[in-house]
């Protein structure tokens, strides 16, 4: 498959701080590639060395293999959808999306069928009179994409499109979006701190802290496999439980206060005893049962029974470590009560103390 996307040991240094370190990323042709991770990972800045708003220190930057690295934004082939709409508000929907067509000099009746073809599929037909006063946070930023659509451009860069709209918005709008990826099948490169977008919409993740890409992976290799004790713990919502302990009897089991864990049958294959060891658990990779079992179950105090509609977040303390373990919600649990978690071991991580990798 051809890169539509290659950036090539990228660095941005704002004075002696250094932004973007190093970094290699390649986005195949037709791919959705979000880029997640906190605020101030570096995120949206990688966004802007794309199309061309920020100039990069070191490496180079290669649009459908044409390097870009000192080519100015209009020269770059993408069309870039903004967090703030940025419409003019003096125009109507038709105006804001042609406008730029326009100062491109774009023959009157391609500018027609190309805005015609944008609010067709943004569905946005019944609104290109309007001006942007007159519609909501979610049509605006419909307009936004329509604007960038017009352009008939191979990459879209998104960077955090959807941050300003409530919840209810920001669902329809995902919606919207991965319906406009699969109908379109162009590059896109989208910048979220939204783990739920991250999920939903990529075909990989590049998940980010610090100016360095930790991971880049499909979605549910991200989620099942986290390759690090950042990715494990930013990903996902309850976090993963984190047990500290260690891997004993030849790394065969993982001991955390008293109690031993049975490591047969630990996705990662053959593990070395270490002496400190992190035990990563899904709240839905456990089980509250009310009976031990050797090996498989941690014993645990129930604190908090929390409904979240579809399902129960039951928070409980084991040997001073908080937990959380999804339940069905018909099933409540008497506070302070004592319980048994079961480990699901073959969808469980375990990271070394010291260097914080999974093992």
């Amino acid at each position: 498959m051809t890169n539509s996307i290659e950036v090539k040991d990228l660095t941005l240094n704002f004075g002696a701080v250094s932004v973007l370190k190093n970094m290699n990323l390649d986005v195949a042709e037709g791919e959705f590639v979000v880029l997640l991770g906190p605020s101030g990972c570096g995120k949206s800045t990688l966004l802007n060395c794309l199309a061309g708003l920020l100039d990069i220190t070191d490496g180079q930057i290669f649009i459908k293999g044409k390097n870009v690295t000192w080519a100015e934004p209009s020269e770059r082939g993408i069309g870039m959808v903004f967090q703030s709409y940025a419409l003019y508000p003096q125009m109507t929907v038709r105006g804001n999306m042609s406008f730029g067509l326009k100062n491109a000099r774009v023959p009157k009746d391609e500018i027609e069928r190309r805005v015609a073809r944008a609010a067709e599929i943004l569905q946005l037909e019944p609104l290109l009179d309007r001006k942007p006063a007159a519609l909501s946070g979610g049509q605006r930023q419909r307009v936004a994409i329509g604007r960038a659509l017009v352009r008939d451009v191979d990459v879209f860069l998104f960077d955090e499109p959807l941050s300003n709209l409530d919840a209810k918005l920001r669902s329809e709008l995902r919606v919207e979006i991965k319906r406009l990826h699969s109908r379109l099948k162009n590059t896109m490169v989208y910048v979220t701190h939204d783990q739920i977008e991250a999920l939903t919409l990529a075909d990989r993740i590049a998940v980010m802290r610090g100016g360095i890409i930790q991971q880049l992976a499909a979605p549910q290799e991200i989620y099942n496999r986290p390759s690090n004790l950042f990715v494990a713990g930013f990903i996902g919502s309850p976090s993963m439980n984190f047990l500290h302990g260690a891997t004993v009897d030849n790394g065969k089991a993982f001991q955390f206060g008293e109690t031993k864990i049975d490591l047969a049958g630990y996705e990662g294959g053959a593990i070395l005893e270490r002496s400190k060891a992190i035990l990563g658990l899904r709240p839905e990779h456990l089980t509250i049962q009310d009976q031990a079992e050797a090996g498989k179950t941690i014993s645990a105090i129930v604190e908090i029974d929390e409904p979240m509609g579809a399902d129960s977040l039951v928070w409980l303390l084991a040997n001073g470590t908080q937990m959380s373990v999804r339940v069905p919600v018909e099933r409540r649990l008497e506070l302070g009560k004592k319980v048994h978690l079961k480990v699901d071991i073959t969808k469980a991580s375990i990271f070394d103390k010291v260097t914080e990798q999974r093992v």
